[in-house]
């Protein structure tokens, strides 16, 4: 058996994920994004691969002993990747876009792709049926957006996403509430009409660590798979680390 461990140092969450003969079996919270942290991780599961993907500025020595331990890749602009990037500047798309990307191209191949990730920022993915990762669009994420209203603001209180709120707010929270998540569920059923009217048969996909408070709310056709980060990942790390 062949175990390949995906790690994702996100702004927000540090996490990875277990494949076994390239199936996916579980995530894993990180304390930390520590050399002694990694070192347990390793030490439990023996990984025979692994591959990292990080959007923050983590210590080195993980990628050194990674290449120590494991067969290791860490993603970047150089991957050799499930589909091109003919974009301006190929080296500025984040390591979190390209895993989601490849998990679209690897779970629907040859057909239009709009890969939805919700976390610290929204990221709008386009691949086409080519497999050509065109771009997209970034906004304000959920919680960017309450803590923005609150740090920018003399009354507003920072508050906690919850799942149930009505449409008219009827105290600040409940108003706060209303307005970043209904507002932002339009927000992306309004991106997805767009490009629905450009390309035909387009599979939108949606994921992301607050890819749970939407779902209700978002009225196109949909499919959520909060480990497409990861899938992409294992499908990286085997085009790089065969």
């Amino acid at each position: 058996m062949i175990t390949t461990l995906c790690l994702d140092f996100g702004n927000t969450r540090l996490k990875c994920a277990i494949f076994i003969d390239g199936n996916f079996k579980e995530v894993i919270v990180l304390l930390d994004a520590t050399t002694s942290t990694i070192k347990t991780i390793i030490e439990q599961y023996h990984p025979d691969k692994t591959i990292l993907s990080s959007v923050i500025n983590h210590d080195v020595a993980i990628e050194q002993f990674l290449s120590d331990n494991t067969s290791f890749h860490k993603l970047n602009h150089q991957s050799k990747l499930p589909f091109t990037t003919p974009v301006g500047k190929p080296e500025t798309i984040g390591a979190d876009r390209l895993a989601i990307c490849a998990g679209a191209v690897h779970l629907f191949p040859n057909q239009h792709n709009l890969s939805i990730g919700l976390g610290t920022c929204i990221t709008y993915n386009f691949i086409n049926n080519q497999h050509q990762f065109l771009g997209g669009s970034i906004s304000p994420g959920m919680n960017m957006r309450f803590r923005a209203m609150h740090e920018q603001t003399a009354l507003l209180p920072m508050i906690k996403a919850e799942h149930l709120f009505p449409l008219v707010g009827y105290d600040t929270k409940t108003n706060l509430l209303s307005g970043v998540i209904l507002g932002m569920a339009k927000e992306i059923d309004g991106i997805i009409e767009a490009y629905q009217e450009k390309y035909e048969k387009l599979k939108v996909t949606v994921t992301g660590g607050d890819w749970e408070f939407f779902i209700p709310y978002i009225k196109n056709k949909i499919t959520a798979d909060e480990n497409l980060l990861y899938k992409g990942l294992y499908a990286i790390s085997e085009f790089n680390n065969p």
